[in-house]
This record gives C-alpha cells, sequence and structure tokens, in this order.
C-alpha cells in the first residue's frame, strides 16, 4: 500500500513539472530529452587503404568487408578499452618498435602484441602468458626458461626475440605475413592442414576457427584506431596517456635469496623491482647454472 502511494506522489510531481514548462513555454524538456539527441552511434567509414604490414585487406569484397567493420566497431565503441590500450601504447611502443626493428619484424606486429595481452600480464584461461601470449611448450621450444622461480615469457626483450623468429618463420612458410598473423593464433600446422584441404592460399580465403577468423581483423582494426585515435572520437591530452618510468640495467650471475632485501640495497621495494622485472616469480633467484640475467633497477 505504501508502494503505490508513494508511486502515485511521483507521477503526480512528474505531471505538475511537466506542466509547469508548458506554462513558462519551455517544450524540450531536459530530462525527458531522447537519449538520441544526446549521444549518437555512427557507422564507420571503412578506409580503403586497411592493411597489415603493407598487405591490404580487400574489403571491396562483401564478407571481408563485414568482418572488417565488426571488429572496427567492437574496438572504437568499447571506449574504456580503447583508451586504457591507448594510454597504454604511448608506455609499451617505444620499447617494441626498436626491438621490431631490430629482429626484422614489420612495425605493425606491436598491434598483435596488443591484441594478444592488452599490454597486461594476465594469464590466459589456456595458459598463455606475458605480453606475446606465449604457451609454456612454445616458449621453451624456442629456447625460453619456463619455470616456478624465472619465466621469461614475461621479459619483454626476450619474449620480442622469439615472437619475431616465429613470425618470420611462418611468413617463410605461408608467404605473407598476413598468414603469419593467422599461424601466430592457431598455429602453423593447423593452419596449413586448413590451406591444404581448401585448396586455398590466402587468409581471406579459407576458413578457420572462429577465433582466428576474427584476430587479423581485429589487429588491423586496433591499428587504425591507435594510428588514428581524433578520428574515431578518442580524446586526451598528452599527460593522461601511461609512460614507463626510468631505469638502468645491472648483470646478476649468481642466485639471489631474497629480491625484497635485494631491492633494498638499490633503493627500491619488492613491489618495484617485480614491475619491472615480471618474469623473476618468486621473493629469490635459484640461478643454480650460475646464468647471466640482466634486472632492471628502477631510477629514484
Amino acid at each position: 500500500m505504501k508502494k503505490s502511494v508513494r508511486y502515485l506522489s511521483i507521477v503526480s510531481l512528474l505531471l505538475i513539472t511537466i506542466l509547469f514548462f508548458n506554462v513558462i513555454g519551455v517544450k524540450n524538456i531536459p530530462f525527458l530529452k531522447n537519449v538520441s539527441e544526446k549521444y549518437e552511434i555512427k557507422a564507420l567509414k571503412l578506409p580503403n587503404n586497411l592493411n597489415l604490414a603493407g598487405e591490404r585487406v580487400p574489403i571491396e569484397r562483401e564478407n571481408i568487408r563485414e568482418r572488417m567493420d565488426r571488429e572496427l566497431l567492437v574496438n572504437t565503441y568499447w571506449q574504456s578499452n580503447g583508451l586504457l590500450l591507448l594510454k597504454r601504447a604511448n608506455k609499451y611502443f617505444p620499447i617494441l618498435e626498436p626491438l621490431l626493428r631490430k629482429y626484422g619484424l614489420p612495425d605493425d606486429f606491436k598491434y598483435l602484441a596488443m591484441a594478444e595481452s592488452g599490454f597486461t600480464d594476465e594469464t590466459s584461461s589456456a595458459g598463455a602468458a606475458g605480453m606475446w601470449h606465449f604457451m609454456k611448450g612454445t616458449g621453451r621450444e624456442y629456447g625460453l626458461e619456463i619455470n616456478k622461480n624465472v619465466d621469461e615469457r614475461y621479459h619483454i626483450e626476450k619474449a620480442t626475440k622469439v615472437a619475431a623468429r616465429y613470425l618470420k618463420r611462418s611468413k617463410k612458410r605461408f608467404g605473407t605475413w598476413t598468414l603469419a598473423a593467422a599461424a601466430y593464433n592457431a598455429g602453423n600446422a593447423g593452419v596449413a592442414r586448413r590451406l591444404k584441404a581448401q585448396k586455398v592460399s590466402s587468409y581471406y580465403d579459407v576458413l578457420l576457427h572462429k577465433e582466428t577468423e576474427r584476430y587479423v581483423f581485429r589487429i588491423v582494426a586496433l591499428k587504425e584506431i591507435i594510428s588514428n585515435p581524433e578520428k574515431y572520437g578518442f580524446v586526451y591530452d598528452k599527460e593522461d596517456l601511461y609512460t614507463l618510468p626510468e631505469t638502468y640495467t645491472i648483470e646478476i650471475d649468481s642466485a639471489i635469496t631474497n629480491i625484497a632485501s635485494f631491492a633494498k640495497k638499490f633503493g627500491t621495494n619488492y613491489k618495484q623491482l617485480k614491475i619491472h622485472n615480471p618474469w623473476l616469480r618468486e621473493n629469490k633467484l635459484n640461478n643454480k647454472s650460475r646464468k647471466l640475467y640482466d634486472i632492471k633497477i628502477p631510477v629514484k
């Protein structure tokens, strides 16, 4: 009974307010305005020159156009994620770009790393880890140290070198960077099997697993949005972007019994040291083989 009275009171107040605005001649009442008058969800015009490493996306083909449009829309209108990626790009692209040049990989593949991990250290549901999202088996196959104590999938420099080796090997096998990117997601054997069975040689002609079907388009969409943020409605100031604090590197060829104590010797703490060296997975470094490790120390 009380709820009914309260509801009637609210309705009565609303009607009186509407009547008041009509009496004073205000017809467009602000809080009754249709949402579409304040905010528009616009269809996007696909640029004709969308490409991955110079290999053009054939958007004149209806199926390809629709798939490309989907990824561009999803990544444009998932605004919070898009803005976070823009901010993180300013933090990590300066590290990735010279590494990609050094290892002979097209600059566009920094967007593959972005698509894989979003530049976070979260492990995928399948167990892929690090910026480049390597599985343990693949990482070990390419020479990364992966155990409970050290996991070099989280070592940006070493993992980027491995990613370059993997992608260049795929490019040599399949002939295009686009298929190499698809193989990064689905595996070389899986892509080769589908191409052979379907008697085609292009990513845009082969039917792949659902995730891989979207994979290259997502990378291209991220490239387009991050390269042209204002065009897609992302507005920010330079000071809004994330940056990586300055560090210097020391070499260690012995064990570290307690990383928290080790950090204090260099005027920092355990948390800060782990932020800059996420490949250190415990509060110690075993190093029984006396391997040479580079450890980044944040500048005070």
